[in-house]
């Protein structure tokens, strides 16, 4: 559908202590900072529709209820040049109405300047896939981009 439009029209990322997390209509990312030589075996990584639990090196990162329900199996992690741990989400709402305020229930809460953002590139990878013909990856848009923007298949 909208192949790379996240490659082209760049990330909303919103930092966290531990690193950041971003999303697309379909995926939700988080990118956690860890010790540069961490190994796999040091990482346990538990992935729930509705939960996450993350420890490095017996240390707690992230433990919690998602902001929103995500296909668990669907759902993955990898660690990236033994500094990154990277984590991929899918969520089961894929539209760009269903922008996640915070990563967790309660925490890791964007602010309004970044969920507003992060609303206004939601609602232009929808027009992208609308809109196949036509790059909206470098696009502004204002008005009524709230809860996906405005139905424009039904005027």
């Amino acid at each position: 559908m909208s192949v790379h439009f996240e490659e082209r029209s760049g990330v909303v990322p919103c930092p966290t202590p531990w690193g950041s997390w971003y999303q697309t209509m379909e995926e939700v990312f988080i990118e956690v900072n860890v010790p540069p030589g961490t190994s796999g075996k040091e990482v346990k990584c538990t992935l729930g529709s509705k939960h996450i639990e993350l420890h490095v090196k017996g240390k707690e990162i992230i433990k919690g209820r998602f902001f929103d329900t995500t296909v668990s199996d669907e759902s993955t992690w990898t660690l990236e040049d033994k500094i990154l741990i990277r984590v991929v989400l899918m969520k089961t709402k894929r539209e760009a109405g269903n922008c996640w305020l915070s990563l967790l229930e309660g925490e890791y809460c964007a602010d309004a300047s970044v969920q507003d953002q992060m609303q206004k590139k939601l609602t232009l990878e929808r027009f992208q896939r609308e809109n196949p013909g036509f790059d909206f990856s470098g696009a502004d848009i204002s008005g009524n981009y709230a809860g996906g923007g405005p139905d424009l298949g039904s005027q």
